[in-house]
């Protein structure tokens, strides 16, 4: 098992702490992992990336070139890594950010509102938890109940943050199901 992922956006919208929070995950339940983080010039409203491999096997280099699985936040993201999407890889668009999916041949396509469902819970920074459950629920490549474990240490200064990065995976995750 590998699976190779890409979590892009712009600076503000959570993109390396949904990566770390991914690879943090995959390391508690024994999977080998890899992160690296990208960061363009302009920390807060320029783009970021990261990029993250996680397999039942070492991992020889975490740079990849056909992606798995990406996170598009919003539309220069999409443009940037939708060339280097595999036969049989998942894209999750944030539908608040992206007005045009593509359709891509071979590709499992998700355009959910990931800002919107975050404002309604009452913070639209939460958008990248929302789209964590959308992943978690399609790939179930993760256990829910590792990653509710991880929010209490992630969060550990402020239990409302905890409750409400909760109610927004399962949101997302009740998005797929």
């Amino acid at each position: 098992m590998i699976e190779r992922i890409i979590i892009a956006g712009f600076g503000g919208q959570g993109i390396m702490f949904l990566g770390k929070f991914i690879a943090w995950a995959a390391m508690r339940e024994n999977k080998f992992v890899s992160f690296m983080p990208a960061y363009g010039a302009e920390v807060r409203g320029g783009t970021s990336h990261c990029a993250i491999v996680i397999s039942d096997k070492e991992i020889a280099s975490v740079a990849f070139d056909a992606i798995d699985t990406l996170i598009a936040m919003n539309s220069p993201s999409l443009a940037k890594f939708v060339h280097r999407l595999r036969s049989g890889c998942e894209l999750f668009i944030n539908g608040s950010m992206i007005d045009n999916a593509p359709k891509i041949r071979g590709a499992k396509v998700h355009t959910f509102k990931f800002t919107e469902i975050a404002s309604e819970l009452g913070n639209a920074r939460t958008a990248n938890m929302v789209a964590l459950g959308a992943y978690l629920a399609s790939k179930n490549l993760l256990s829910l109940k590792n990653i509710l474990k991880l929010l209490p240490e992630a969060f550990k200064n402020n239990k409302k943050l905890q409750a409400l990065n909760e109610q927004a995976i399962k949101a997302g995750m009740n998005l797929i199901k």
